[in-house]
């Protein structure tokens, strides 16, 4: 560690400690993970435990496990306990073994039950993200019951800003209140008397971020009620709990797009070996299935060999109808995710798709014609006797591509979220390669009909 000795090191840690009383918890965080696991837990020890908990519920920080693993058994087992239930949760759900069991050893019993209830949700759903400390009053109690409840129990709740009224009886919700119309009431008037709406907005647990995503959104909520079949409230979904979800979601969908499998370590963290696993799955499929093209290719060799021209455009052609597709992937992909669109609408998107893609393969193809056109006439390049035809070949082929490609690229997202897998697996890459195969064997169809009787 540097040029000095692990004594200094270990005052200048000290130091950095003292340093960071006052510091933004994510300053913190950035300075753990420039450390080992155990000069980190060096500093973390020496963190009040206030601090120390926010710091581990920070999203990113880097292998906590490791960091805790380092620790006094006894400082681990209070910081655990001080955490909030839903990073407690995620922090137990991405673990291994042996450090998971060593360190669910070190929770309460109580927190030990939270967090086996809240790992028997999905990944990803309102169950997996919910957390259990939230402020929840019963419709009997008076604003200036709960004002108080609310400064008593302020310290060990995720949020305060939201509070759920039920009913004393059934412990059905009834209400959602916010704080700022809390404490413009009248003190004496019952609580559900200042709730803006008479059903509050809440999820079942199994609700997928991208749903609670839109509703928070859609409904400008700083946190949503997680209930059961009959009305009781579990939990609540904060507002930067789904953030930090959508951006790992995001993540996981631009990794995909590139043709790679998603990684669940930042990059500078991911060994040799699982950076080749990771990606060399995807790169055996792409291609293999490229591989097609070859036999593509292969199917047109006397075609190819009696009109050589015609490759030089085959890059020009394979490039377009999987530019157009993966254009149209991504579209989709992200309307099905934020919801604009439905598995139902597949239609709708077929009829607006096949004109878009006519007309953006006519532009290029205009563009085609005009480029032979203006080499063949300025002398740079001589196509011979029917390069009007050849032109009309290359130009007639990008409509018909560019239109495939698009129509192609925005139903294979619905398809595959039909057969149950995610659509980001439609990646660029993919529908590139399926559309490069389908490509030339519409460009050698449409040169076979033009060119017929002259260079074929």
């Amino acid at each position: 560690m540097q040029d000095i000795s692990e004594h200094d090191f270990l005052n200048k840690l000290a130091r950095d400690a003292e340093e960071f009383r006052g510091r933004h918890v994510a300053d913190i965080v950035a300075k753990l993970n420039e450390l080992t696991s155990e000069a980190a837990a060096f500093l973390a020890a020496r963190l009040p435990l206030e601090i120390a908990a926010e710091v581990f519920d920070h999203p990113s920080l880097d292998e906590p496990q490791d960091i805790l693993s380092a620790l006094d058994a006894s400082k681990a087992a209070s910081i655990l306990d001080a955490m909030a239930a839903d990073r407690l949760a995620d922090l137990f759900r991405d673990m291994d073994e042996p450090p998971r069991e060593q360190l669910l050893s070190l929770l309460t019993n109580e927190s030990r039950q939270i967090v086996a209830s809240l790992l028997t949700h999905p990944e990803g759903s309102a169950g997996s993200l919910m957390t259990t400390e939230f402020v929840s009053v019963p419709s009997t109690w008076t604003i200036s019951d709960t004002l108080k409840h609310v400064r008593e129990v302020e310290s060990a709740r995720e949020t305060i800003y939201a509070i759920y009224v039920v009913n004393p009886t059934t412990r059905r919700l009834e209400r959602a209140v916010s704080l700022r119309r809390l404490i413009s009431g009248d003190l004496h008037a019952p609580v559900g008397s200042v709730a803006r709406y008479d059903t509050p907005v809440s999820v079942l647990p199994q609700t997928d971020r991208e749903e609670l995503a839109r509703l928070i959104s859609e409904h400008d909520l700083l946190a949503i009620p997680v209930v059961d079949e009959k009305g009781h409230v579990l939990g609540i979904v904060t507002v930067d709990d789904v953030i930090d979800a959508m951006v790992e979601a995001s993540t996981e969908d631009a990794h995909k797009f590139g043709g790679v499998e998603a990684l669940d370590q930042p990059y500078t963290q991911i060994g040799f070996l699982e950076m080749l696993r990771k990606r060399a799955g995807w790169l055996a499929v792409l291609f293999l299935s490229e591989m097609l093209t070859a036999s593509a290719m292969q199917h047109f060799e006397d075609e190819l060999e009696r009109a050589v021209v015609l490759t030089l455009f085959i890059p020009l052609i394979m490039s377009s109808g999987g530019n157009s597709g993966s254009q149209a992937t991504s579209l989709i992909i992200r309307a099905l995710a934020l919801g604009e669109l439905r598995l139902k609408d597949w239609w709708r998107v077929a009829l607006r798709e096949l004109p878009t893609g006519a007309a953006l393969g006519s532009f290029l193809g205009l563009i085609g014609i005009a480029r032979i056109a203006v080499w063949q006439k300025a002398g740079i390049y001589d196509y011979g006797p029917y390069w009007v035809l050849i032109a009309l070949t290359v130009g007639l082929a990008l409509v018909a591509i560019v239109t495939f490609g698009s129509l192609a690229g925005s139903m294979l997202p619905f398809i595959l979220k039909r057969l149950g897998f995610d659509p980001a697996s439609a990646s660029a890459p993919f529908v590139a390669t399926l559309v490069d195969v389908s490509g030339l064997v519409i460009y050698f169809s449409v040169a076979l009909l033009v060119l017929h009787g002259t260079l074929l």
